[in-house]
């Protein structure tokens, strides 16, 4: 390694209207040392190439492209270009506070057994658009939304792991694991995830610790297109395939799964009816998760029926 302190990345794929304002957000850090940033292009048709050689002259940003499509590659291939011992993930969509780097560095500083950190996130919606009256503080998280509080969180729930788009993560502990499973994450326009889940289940399954920092903040900007309970729905759909997958790499799946997907439906579309007239934000959140238990059962007959 050099004497590179942080390495920010930022994985995209077709996301040039966002990409300017995520970059320049990181390029303008307040972080006293060395600090580099990448931008790994996976597969990307527009002008993702344009936009990052428009800032080119500034000697801190590097371009990598990678054909192979999927997230996790793409941090995989992040990892490998970087020259510092702490990596920091930006989304093409989101926006740093100018502080950022400078947060997460000096959290890892400070406590030696710290695998991943990440930090609070806020929305920034389209012009003239407000949050729909049917969404639930926990459909928001679906956007991006995380927030645990004003104070420092030692994660021990998995559930409550940092949000991929504002996230950092120790080097040595991700090459201990062998990178980023590239059967989670997002694939193109897929929608796969849990791939932080299974990152902090490992982390604190090795006695590591998973921090959320506050100060680490993040803006998220919510995508036009989002902003219908389609969406929603299918988002629902691809996170149930994706804690299938979950559960196949941990060593979970089998006949069980019918088990554990079945209730979840259940529950799920109980509590959406019960709130059907009196909280119509809370039921469709539930009709959601109950939606995506039905992606969930699918993967799992999908699995046994070519089981290996």
């Amino acid at each position: 390694m050099t004497n590179m302190q942080i390495s920010a990345v930022i994985c995209t794929h077709n996301r040039d209207n966002y990409l300017g304002a995520a970059i320049d957000s990181l390029l303008g850090q307040d972080f006293a040392g060395e600090f580099e940033v990448i931008v790994v292009d996976n597969g990307s048709s527009d002008r993702t190439r344009e936009v990052t050689e428009e800032r080119a002259s500034n000697p801190r940003l590097k371009y990598v492209f990678e054909p192979t499509l999927g997230l996790s590659v793409a941090r995989n291939i992040g990892a490998k270009e970087a020259k510092s011992e702490i990596l920091a993930y930006l989304d093409d969509d989101a926006v740093a506070s100018v502080g950022w780097l400078q947060v997460l560095y000096d959290a890892y500083q400070h406590n030696s057994q710290l695998a991943i950190a990440g930090g609070k996130v806020t929305l920034l919606w389209p012009p003239n658009i407000e949050p729909p009256s049917w969404l639930s503080a926990g459909l928001a998280g679906n956007l991006g939304a995380y927030d645990l509080g004003d104070s420092v969180v030692y994660i021990e729930k998995p559930g409550l792991t940092p949000r991929g788009l504002n996230y950092s993560i120790r080097r040595q502990f991700l090459e201990k694991i062998g990178g980023f499973d590239p059967q989670l994450g997002r694939v193109g326009k897929n929608l796969l995830s849990n791939e932080e889940l299974l990152m902090t289940e490992l982390a604190l399954k090795q006695g590591w610790q998973v921090a959320y920092l506050p100060t680490a903040l993040v803006a998220h900007n919510v995508a036009p297109e989002r902003i219908n309970r389609s969406w929603f729905l299918n988002r629902g759909w691809w996170q149930g395939i994706s804690e299938c997958y979950r559960e196949q790499l941990a060593g979970k799946a089998g006949i069980a799964q019918f088990g554990r997907g079945g209730e979840r439906f259940i529950r799920g579309l109980y509590k959406s009816l019960r709130y059907a007239f009196k909280d119509p934000a809370e039921s469709f959140d539930n009709f959601v998760y109950s939606y995506g238990q039905i992606g969930y059962l699918n993967a799992v007959v999908q699995g046994l029926l070519f089981k290996k």
